[in-house]
């Protein structure tokens, strides 16, 4: 009898401690595929690269994080890569605000909503630049010079009817000027392309160029913002509604997305993992030297500014005659 409750008291201290220790959570078990729907040197492609440095440094994943380009079709390619992994805990993708305009410009079958929301990194903004060996100083005196160029002057961007040329439309719609738009893979080829002087001007994010404007050769003309960079290098900088007179506002998205269905463990490691990324000084060091808005957001804040921006590019890009029929 005494053996029996015995049994019974081991039996049930058994049964307790099962109950409140809770269960392993969730963590990668294999390498994590990065996907980057953009070329080599642009800004999405230089955060994705620092995440997975930051990372690997300070040893916040248990698994390597493998960065992969696929910039086809506007970044179509990455999208409809990630899309096709239903399930899977172990691809994610930074998204630009490509994930919006690529499927209304070129009608690839995807939306945001055939991904699972996981956490935004931070806003872009974009700058009107030209080469610093023009003598334009102000934005004012160089649309003043496009204009008399008649349609010859060339608009370097990132891809075509992406956020590049959306901003370019807004311009010609609003100032009466119109430009040539050449389109490239990536906004670190673009800028290379302002500095050779193969083109007339750009509306690169302030990432992209820095390292040309740290050199003197391009000049910032102004920033599509309703607020001037507040960052002491930045500051001097004109909003395009101090340079211009017309409030013309753009930011870019620099968010993660996870594969198609990803299992709720899996999206909550994932956003625990990039708050940690976002808060090491290499991160806080690249928003500042970059320029870019500090913007960390998960759960119900981002999906709706995931909505309304998804309306707001819908309405641009109609007003451009941007989206394909």
């Amino acid at each position: 009898m005494r053996h029996a409750r015995l049994v019974s008291i081991v039996a049930l201290l058994a049964l307790s401690m099962a109950l409140v220790v809770p269960a392993l959570a969730w963590e990668p078990t294999k390498p994590i595929e990065f996907v980057i729907p953009a070329g080599t040197g642009g800004g999405a492609d230089q955060m994705a690269r620092l995440i997975a440095g930051a990372a690997e440094k300070h040893r916040l994943t248990p698994q390597p994080i493998l960065v992969v380009n696929k910039s086809g079709g506007a970044g179509a390619e990455g999208f409809l890569h990630v899309k096709a992994k239903k399930g899977d805990a172990h691809t994610i993708i930074i998204t630009l605000s490509n994930l919006f305009t690529t499927p209304l410009a070129t009608g690839t079958p995807f939306s945001w909503k055939d991904f699972t929301p996981v956490a935004r990194m931070a806003l872009d903004r974009f700058i009107l630049w030209v080469n610093a060996e023009t003598p334009y100083k102000t934005a004012k005196e160089y649309l003043a010079a496009v204009k008399e160029k008649g349609g010859q002057a060339k608009m370097a961007g990132t891809g075509s009817k992406q956020e590049d040329q959306i901003i370019t439309v807004l311009l010609e719609q609003t100032q009466g000027v119109k430009f040539t738009y050449v389109p490239f893979k990536g906004g670190g080829e673009v800028c290379v392309n302002l500095v050779g002087k193969h083109v007339d001007s750009t509306v690169n994010n302030p990432a992209e160029c820095v390292s040309h404007w740290k050199a003197n050769r391009v000049r910032p003309l102004a920033v599509f913002d309703p607020e001037r960079i507040p960052e002491s290098e930045w500051k001097d900088i004109p909003t395009v509604k101090e340079a211009l007179g017309t409030d013309i506002q753009y930011q870019m998205l620099r968010g993660i997305f996870g594969a198609p269905d990803m299992p709720k463990d899996a999206v909550a490691w994932y956003q625990g993992f990039l708050k940690k990324v976002f808060d090491t000084p290499e991160f806080q060091d690249y928003l500042h030297k970059g320029a870019l808005k500090p913007a960390f957001a998960t759960g119900a804040e981002y999906v709706k500014w995931v909505e309304e921006n998804d309306k707001l590019h819908r309405n641009l890009m109609e007003k451009g005659g941007l989206i394909k029929k």
